[in-house]
């Protein structure tokens, strides 16, 4: 059952500080009322420790509650009340886990039906429901001169996705983790597949790729993507967190639009930028949907999906230029290439003189997808690929290579999907192999 009030030592603590006035102390860290705060914390949550960051958590919770000296006058109506405060302090060093939710401006989208798969929603917002969505009053707690352009925002579509974090570290480390950081380490390392985006909104971005874009976009010789998400905003209920304001609705794309008012006059608005979508995207709900998400966790743990294809296809979406091109070659790659198509002692011997590692994955390709051409297809994107690795004299790349590139890296990245969700146990080599004995026998 849930607790309708918090520790009298924690409440009378919290009161303490509650009472200071605008501007409150030079220095709240070394102010008695809250080192005394720090010290009941520490005895009414000994699981949370004592490391010097709890402090900097503390500190960070007040804020986020609304303490009343961390406020101008005209925005004390933002401050909770001492009891209110104290008792949601107290819930928060007892919290298990906590909830995040992803917000991602689709920038540059269509009109797009309402998506719901998993734990991702496609929606547009009013300015009120946006400013609820995303707690705009803890926000202003924490930012109290900002300004938030919600009605600009509110303007485009957006991808928001929630997920439920077990929490694993004390609130100190959630509030200052470089306190925690070893120095021993390799800092300079590179991580192999590092993501731009927190691992939820990557796993979902993937899945939203597996749908054929390319088809459904109205111009895809100039783009084939139906979007861009430049940033992500995260909100969470850790209020020992510190919470940043969304980045400005100027990041977005928009364009002048002029039209005549009632007096004759020409005024000039600002809209929404958005790469149009033919009919066909009418079908986005054949691919966004439970079924085809559930298939993507089960394949994220199957052996024969490998952790790169994802990477690899949502840096395909990510990028741009030459890296954009190189990402959806890889891609396939790393879905259908192994490391002994390399070792020309060891390899199994295919049909033909072409023993390389290029035709192997290109008939490993049209096994998987059913048709030779793909195979053909992805040789002479390799070529292409090739000339710019190797140096060698290069035009610009067509755009109906590239998005060719990205129509095979998505068609092979969803067979996989589906082959390994319903083969959970086969062994990637079993898989490869089968793969190459089918493709040989196409003509």
């Amino acid at each position: 059952m849930m607790e309708t009030c918090a520790p009298p030592l924690l409440t009378e603590a919290i009161a303490a500080l509650w009472r200071f006035k605008p501007p409150g102390p030079k220095n709240l860290f070394s102010e008695p009322s809250f080192k005394y705060l720090c010290k009941i914390c520490a005895q009414l949550y000994p699981h949370v420790g004592s490391h010097d960051a709890l402090s900097i958590a503390i500190y960070h919770a007040l804020r986020n509650l609304g303490l009343p000296c961390g406020l101008p006058l005209e925005k004390q109506y933002l401050a909770l009340s001492a009891d209110t405060a104290a008792l949601q302090f107290d819930q928060a060093f007892r919290q298990t886990k906590i909830s995040r939710t992803h917000f991602c401006p689709l920038d540059c989208a269509d009109s797009l039906p309402p998506l719901k798969f998993g734990t991702a929603t496609i929606r547009t917002f009013s300015a009120s429901e946006f400013e609820a969505a995303i707690n705009l009053p803890r926000l202003q707690r924490n930012h109290p001169f900002w300004k938030i352009d919600s009605q600009r925002l509110a303007s485009f579509t957006w991808l928001v996705i929630e997920e439920d974090v077990p929490l694993d570290c004390e609130p100190g480390q959630r509030a200052a983790p470089i306190f925690y950081q070893y120095f021993d380490e390799d800092l300079g390392a590179i991580e192999p597949h590092p993501k731009r985006f927190p691992q939820a909104v990557e796993t979902v971005l993937f899945s939203m790729l597996l749908a054929p874009w390319e088809d459904w976009v109205e111009y895809p010789n100039f783009d084939w993507r139906p979007f861009r998400i430049p940033w992500t905003f995260t909100v969470s209920d850790d209020v020992f967190a510190h919470h940043s304001k969304p980045p400005s609705s100027d990041t977005l794309s928009w364009e002048d639009s002029i039209y005549t008012d009632e007096y004759g006059d020409e005024v000039v608005l600002d809209r929404p930028i958005y790469f149009q979508l033919t009919d066909g995207a009418v079908d986005a709900p054949l691919w966004l949907n439970d079924e085809n998400w559930k298939n993507v966790l089960v394949a994220k743990q199957a052996e024969i999906f490998g952790g790169p294809v994802m990477h690899f296809l949502v840096r395909g979406f990510l990028s741009n230029g030459i890296d954009e091109f190189l990402a959806h070659i890889m891609t396939i790659e790393a879905g259908l290439g192994s490391e002994i198509d390399h070792n020309s002692k060891n390899r199994p011997r295919i049909k033909g003189s072409n023993q390389g590692s290029t035709i192997r994955v290109a008939t490993r390709l049209s096994a998987l997808l059913g048709n030779k051409s793909y195979g053909d297809d992805f040789q002479h994107l390799f070529k292409v690929r090739s000339k710019y690795v190797h140096g060698r004299t290069m035009t610009s790349i067509a755009s109906a290579d590239r998005v060719s590139a990205r129509s095979l890296a998505r068609k092979a990245a969803a067979k996989l999907i589906v082959t390994a969700a319903s083969q959970p146990t086969l062994t990637r080599d079993a898989f490869l192999q089968n793969l190459l004995i089918e493709g040989e026998q196409f003509p």
